[in-house]
């Protein structure tokens, strides 16, 4: 590696005190399968000339075997594929992470799949991310892959956007098509929450414009991917007018000190600031602002640190403490989110699951999915549940009141986790729109009922000897698999009406057919029969 300083051989402890000083720079890359994303981070890497020499003697040697670039060119992108899978398919299918720094930054790649299938990942390795690097093919231009890998890019608030127009060397250099890719892009992110792009035409392969400007596009003027990395201001990406600390751990060594551990979300802390402590609304002011290395006078994000108060308050882990700005944090027990999906069991309206939003966890369920967005085209679609990958728009109901902003204006207070309560695995994340004051004054719908039991409320006549006994099997069938049903031994239209009114399947023994929607004769046929015929008509989801 050739990116050393004079320090290393003079004064060790100077240079690593030097390298810890540097600003951190977390980006990713995305973009269609084989559009280079691999091999790109390969070249940045080969030509900052932060490989070790062992490393690049054994991709120079796979390259050979491999003869996938050519004669005397090496696969750069065997540095970042390390699975034996990705290198036997030739693509990407976990997300890497790779670092390397220059003079002035310290650097985290994630190399994200490419593949539709592999959206959480995707989404997982873009939650950290300040920029996202998003590669088109200039053969091809702007894909369906570009267009989702911007949207979850917007979704996940990422502030800063390059497009990489890559393997420019295949069409000749051309400046108009560079162009055209440029306005399309333009064109298509009009809808989104993207506002700092920058259009960089390339050849990863070659080298050109990644590192070192290109000998055969003089016609761009602009920095090459590096510098451009080097050189795009972050520091003020994060929100600094609003103090957000969820408290992780009480610290209470001895009787003399009581101190709350966390680590900063968001804004700035001062000592003698006046705060508030979240949901229980009681206030304080800062006493000491304690580290390993002594007091402070402020911090700020993303600073770990312990807060002493004047007063001695009720806080717990989980709780949140705030400074007496304008705009406040949400307390509620219900929140709008977008959800990412991330588990092979689809999420369902109604079942339980624990929410872990910053230091606070929860049981809760979503209460109702109001819409599916599909992430090549953006368009809405009616959901019951979400799949493996899928995105969707809900309202999110907790049993205890938590607190929390806008995902876009305070990623730390946010976003959250879905967590299953068997396995303990996280099987979707969630970034908050807003609070749901305006539904909690709305009754609820017909068709939120029916999301909720994934059943549309349906009145069942079952005629027949045995149909009470039918009836009540069939109740417990429908309950067992989540259902809610309930058998009326009456011919009360009124009941049976606002039984179905109630979002349930109301199973009428011996009723009049006209005062039902469907009926069964339960002598010629079985539960099984009938639940199968109700899942064929889509009464039961």
């Amino acid at each position: 590696m050739s990116h050393q300083s004079d320090l290393i051989s003079t004064d060790i402890d100077a240079y690593l005190a030097q390298h810890e000083r540097k600003e951190l720079l977390r980006f990713l890359t995305c973009g269609n399968v084989d559009d280079g994303k691999s091999t790109l981070i390969g070249r940045l890497l080969h030509d900052s000339k932060m490989i070790y020499e062992d490393q690049l003697a054994a991709v120079q040697a796979d390259s050979v075997k491999s003869g996938t670039t050519g004669a005397g060119k090496i696969d750069l992108a065997l540095l970042v594929d390390g699975l034996q899978a990705e290198r036997e398919q030739g693509i990407t299918i976990d997300v890497a992470y790779r670092y390397f720094s220059t003079a002035t930054r310290k650097f985290i790649i994630a190399d994200t799949p490419g593949h539709e299938q592999y959206t959480r990942n995707m989404a997982t390795g873009a939650s950290t991310c300040d920029l996202a690097i998003i590669l088109i093919d200039a053969r091809y231009g702007v894909q369906t892959q570009t267009k989702r890998h911007s949207f979850i890019a917007s979704l996940l608030g990422i502030h800063h956007i390059i497009v990489a127009v890559n393997k420019m060397d295949l069409v000749d250099y051309s400046e108009i098509t560079f162009n055209k890719i440029k306005q399309d892009y333009l064109d298509f992110t009009q809808s989104l929450a993207l506002q700092d792009i920058t259009f960089i035409p390339m050849s990863a392969l070659d080298g050109d414009n990644v590192v070192n400007p290109s000998e055969h596009m003089h016609w761009f003027t602009g920095m090459p991917l590096m510098e451009a990395l080097n050189s795009i201001e972050i520091a003020n990406d994060r929100n600094f007018s609003d103090a957000r600390f969820p408290v992780q751990y009480v610290n209470r060594p001895n009787l003399d000190f009581r101190g709350f551990c966390g680590t900063v979300a968001s804004g700035i802390f001062k000592k003698g600031d006046k705060i508030t402590a979240l949901p229980s609304g009681k206030t304080s002011k800062i006493k000491s602002i304690v580290t390993y290395d002594g007091e402070l006078e402020q911090a700020f994000s993303p600073m770990a640190v312990t807060l002493t108060l004047e007063d001695e308050i009720d806080i717990s882990r989980g709780d949140m403490l705030v400074g007496a700005e304008k705009t406040a944090p949400t307390v509620s027990d219900k929140f709008k989110a977008t959800i990412v999906w991330m588990a092979e069991n689809a999420l369902a309206p109604g079942r339980q699951y624990t929410i872990k939003l910053a230091t606070r966890s929860v049981s809760g369920s979503v209460a109702m999915i109001h819409h599916r967005i599909d992430v090549n085209t953006l368009e809405h679609h009616d959901a019951t549940e979400l799949h493996l990958n899928e995105i969707g728009s809900c309202t999110v109901s907790v049993n205890a009141p938590v607190v929390f902003d806008p995902y876009l204006s305070h990623k730390g207070t946010g976003a959250f986790i879905i967590i299953d309560r068997l396995t303990n695995g996280t099987v979707g994340a969630g970034m908050i729109t807003g609070s749901t004051e305006e539904e909690s004054l709305q009754p609820v719908s017909p068709e939120e009922r029916a999301a909720r039991f994934s059943q549309t409320a349906t009145a069942i006549a079952l005629s027949g000897s045995n149909s009470k006994e039918i009836a009540y099997q069939l109740e417990r069938k429908l309950f067992d698999n989540g259902h809610a049903a309930t058998v009326l031994e009456t011919q009360n239209a009124a009941l049976i009406v606002a039984v179905k009114n109630a979002g349930l399947i109301c199973l009428c023994v011996n009723c009049s057919a006209n005062l039902a929607d469907i009926s069964f004769d339960s002598d010629t046929q079985a539960v099984d029969d009938i639940y199968s015929a109700l899942k064929n008509q889509k009464i039961i989801h």
